[in-house]
C-alpha cells in the first residue's frame, strides 16, 4: 500500500486527462471486484474525483483483482521493511483498514482510511489510530494489547535499527505510556483519554500533518 501512495505523483504527470473518464471505464470492467462510483466515493471522502482516479490506477497497479487479501497486503508492505519483519504490524494494519472485517480490503476500504489519514479531523486521525491499537476492539486499550503493538513495530524496524534493543524496552514504553495517558489509573486507555493525551502532546500533534500534502 505505501507503493500506493509513493507513487501518486508521477501518476498525476504522466496520464493526460483527456484519457480519464475513458481509462477508468475500461479498468473498471477488467477487475473481479468493481468499486463504488467515483460520486458516491467523492461526497464520502475528503478526495475530489481527479484524486480518486489517480489513487484507483495506483490500487489496480498493486491490487489487478480489486481487492487485497492478507498475505499479499503483508508481501506488500514488507517491501518497505527489509531489515526487519513486518508480518505481525502489517496484520494489524491490514485489520484496521478491513473495516468490514472480511478477510480482503477493497478500494473503498482503502480510499476511505486514507481519507482521514491524510485529510481528516485530528479527531478522525486519532480515533482511527485508536482502533488499530484496540486489537479486540472492546473500545479500550489495554498494556497487553500495546505491548503487541509495540513489539510488532520493534520487529518491522529491524535489529539495524535498535541493535542493542534489550527485552524489557517494550514494556518500558508501554508503562510510559499508560502512566502519561491512563488518566484515571484503571488500567485501560479510553478512546476519551487517547485523543486528550495526544492533543497534550506536541509531537504527536505534528506527526499528524507530515502527510496532508502527499497526493
Amino acid at each position: 500500500m505505501g507503493a500506493v501512495v509513493g507513487t501518486l505523483t508521477m501518476q498525476t504527470r504522466q496520464r493526460r486527462p483527456s484519457r480519464d473518464k475513458l481509462d477508468d471505464d475500461l479498468e473498471m470492467t477488467m477487475v473481479c471486484h468493481r468499486p463504488e462510483g467515483l460520486e458516491k466515493l467523492e461526497a464520502q471522502t475528503n478526495f475530489n474525483k481527479r484524486e480518486l482516479q489517480v489513487l484507483y490506477r495506483g490500487f489496480k497497479n498493486e491490487c489487478p483483482s480489486g481487492a487485497v487479501n492478507e498475505d499479499t497486503f503483508k508481501h506488500i508492505y514488507s517491501q518497505f521493511f527489509p531489515h526487519g519483519d513486518a508480518t505481525t504490524y502489517a496484520h494489524y494494519l491490514f485489520n484496521a483498514f478491513d473495516s468490514s472485517q472480511n478477510g480482503s480490503i477493497k478500494f473503498e476500504d482503502f480510499v476511505m482510511a486514507l481519507s482521514i489519514l491524510l485529510r481528516g479531523t485530528t479527531r478522525e486521525k486519532l480515533q482511527w489510530t485508536f482502533n488499530l491499537y484496540d486489537i479486540n476492539r472492546d473500545g479500550n486499550i489495554n498494556k497487553e494489547e500495546m505491548t503487541d503493538i509495540v513489539r510488532a513495530i520493534y520487529d518491522m524496524m529491524g535489529k539495524y535499527t535498535y541493535p542493542v534493543l534489550k527485552t524489557d524496552t517494550p514494556k518500558q514504553h508501554v508503562d510510559a505510556f499508560f502512566q502519561k495517558m491512563d488518566k484515571n489509573r484503571d488500567g485501560v486507555v479510553t478512546l476519551d483519554e487517547f485523543i486528550f493525551s495526544c492533543q497534550e502532546d506536541d509531537n504527536i500533534m505534528r506527526s499528524l500533518q507530515l502527510f496532508e500534502n502527499v497526493i
